[in-house]
């Protein structure tokens, strides 16, 4: 059987959903981490339409892949003008991009409504742009837009579209289900009559609104489809997008295609809970294969059978995705949790140390608090130090003060820190401002620290995000903040929780510190 492409479109159709928007830096860390994933093909977006995504395209460039293609995206020429004066498919030619996708028109119906043009003339756009794009590019995607209404309204034609783009060399053809509305029975029919007019390579993108996406997928992959588009999480405009998260491990698992290897698909769930941080959203506990809850048993009958044979109520090993088995109601279940994430984290933990129930119970009441430790590694391995004491106490801090001050109507406000810290007997007591709260406690912090540990200096703070837990009490609400920090060799995330934002910053800055820390003494002792 040949290779399952995997494309993915979450930097540019998945940011289309309501409340999803990334920084170009969230772009280039989610490609990276797609690219470990074992995804074919990452879509960053429509250069043609904003200065972010033309940014992207830039950036990206400077940072190392392993195997992913970076594809651009974008639409046919306009009518009344050729592909090289058409700034659209100009722009996609200068971002410089390993592929181009570009969508056009299949369904007569938005040819007469929504170009106003004949439908001859739309053939002809779609042709002379996917020609032009051949000349400049090395691989052309073309995405049949409405491809499924297209041709129940009108087969002929929907199908003059394909073959109008196989005539111009595209490299594949997709084809869309862009309203959700079709259901998988409808496929298989359609897709034979569809092969028996090409015999481009085809592909598949479907939409959510049926709650269909991913079943048209997996049988579109069953009927000849070599190259499956989706979204991680299957974040999307209105209903989403087929869910890459559940289609790899499908495909993997269940149809036994070769798509991702087993260490890649490993990564599933953490790749999905990663990204969920970046978008700045509470990820989905019910979602299949990576969701906490995908692997759960609260039932006493169903907690018997698995921990006799876990087959007995789980479809799949949850650690083929990176996930693991959770027993809701009993110790084992938290003694299980502790040690699949201290294996998560190469810490050699036994089921009877005492250590690991007081980690356990550490783990517990910090969750219960409101923490999570996923996007915050680097937090949950100094826990699991401090448990196992082999935690050196770099510093203390004997305390701190913010404050807050606007002198003038029109001017922003100033922040200032003030801090004490010790540090082997001596105490440093530094102060300095900043943009913010958040921002002049980390100079204060660091100025104070510097000449004690000058190599704390290669270190900056790469991204700060707040979430309120839970939502509903307003300014009485419990918030978890998350920092992501890195330096020349690499990023850590860590974690802070409190009824007060400027606390919960203060425990994620001081563990992004002494996480640095550590790390430069492991690789000393290396």
């Amino acid at each position: 059987m040949s290779l399952i492409r995997l494309y993915d479109t979450t930097l540019r159709d998945g940011t289309q959903a309501e409340d999803v928007s990334f920084l170009v830096a969230d772009k280039i860390r989610i490609a990276q981490k797609l690219d470990e994933l074992g995804i074919h093909y990452i879509e960053g977006g429509w250069p043609g339409s904003n200065p972010k995504d033309i940014a992207f395209f830039k950036d990206v460039k400077k940072v190392s892949l392993k195997q992913t293609k970076i594809a651009a995206f974008g639409s046919t020429r306009r009518a009344k003008t050729t592909p090289d004066k058409d700034a659209n498919i100009r722009t996609l030619v200068q971002a410089e991009p390993d592929v181009v996708t570009i969508f056009g028109k299949t369904w007569d119906f938005h040819v007469h409504e929504a170009l106003r043009i004949s439908l001859e003339e739309n053939l002809e756009l779609i042709y002379d742009s996917l020609a032009y794009l051949k000349q400049h590019v090395a691989e052309v995607i073309y995405d049949a837009e409405h491809f499924f209404d297209g041709y129940k309204a009108n087969p002929e034609y929907a199908l003059k579209t394909l073959k109008a783009a196989q005539d111009a060399g595209a490299d594949c053809i997709v084809l869309c289900d862009t309203n959700g509305g079709t259901l998988p029975y409808e496929l298989p029919a359609i897709l034979a009559e569809v092969k028996k007019a090409v015999s481009t390579d085809l592909g598949i993108h479907t939409h959510n609104d049926s709650e269909c996406a991913v079943a048209n997928s997996l049988v579109a992959v069953e009927h000849g489809i070599v190259h499956v588009q989706g979204t991680m999480n299957g974040f999307g405009e209105r209903c989403g997008n087929a869910n890459l998260c559940s289609i790899i491990p499908a495909l993997r698992l269940k149809m036994g295609r070769e798509c991702v290897n087993d260490a890649q698909l490993k990564a599933l769930r953490s790749t999905s809970r990663y990204i969920y941080e970046l978008a700045n959203l509470v990820p989905n506990k019910h979602q299949a294969y990576v969701g906490n809850s995908a692997f759960a048993h609260k039932g006493g009958v169903h907690v018997s059978a698995i921990q006799r044979h876990p087959e007995t109520y789980e479809h799949i090993r949850p650690e083929q995705v990176g996930n693991v088995t959770r027993v809701l109601v009993s110790d084992l279940s938290g003694r299980s949790n502790i040690l699949a994430k201290a294996e998560q984290f190469s810490i050699n933990l036994d089921s009877k140390d005492p250590i690991t129930q007081e980690i356990l119970e550490n783990l517990k009441e910090m969750e219960n608090k409101g923490f999570q430790f996923e996007g915050a590694e680097a937090s949950f391995e100094l826990l699991m130090r401090r448990a196992l004491g082999t935690l050196r106490q770099f510093f203390s801090v004997i305390g701190f003060r913010v404050i807050d001050s606007r002198r003038h109507e029109d001017e922003m406000p100033l922040s200032e820190a003030t801090i004490q810290v010790k540090v082997g007997g001596k105490i440093e007591h530094t102060a300095a401002e900043g943009s913010g709260p958040v921002n002049a406690l980390d100079n204060a912090l660091r100025k104070a620290l510097e000449k004690f540990y000058p190599q704390i200096r290669e270190m900056r703070l790469l991204d700060y995000k707040v979430r309120v837990l839970p939502a509903g009490k307003g300014t009485a609400s419990i918030t978890r903040v998350l920092i992501e920090s890195g330096d020349k060799d690499g990023r850590w995330g860590t974690v802070g929780v409190s009824d007060n934002i400027i606390d919960a910053s203060y425990q994620a800055l001081v563990d992004a510190l002494i996480y640095k820390l550590v790390k430069d003494l492991e690789e000393k002792k290396g």
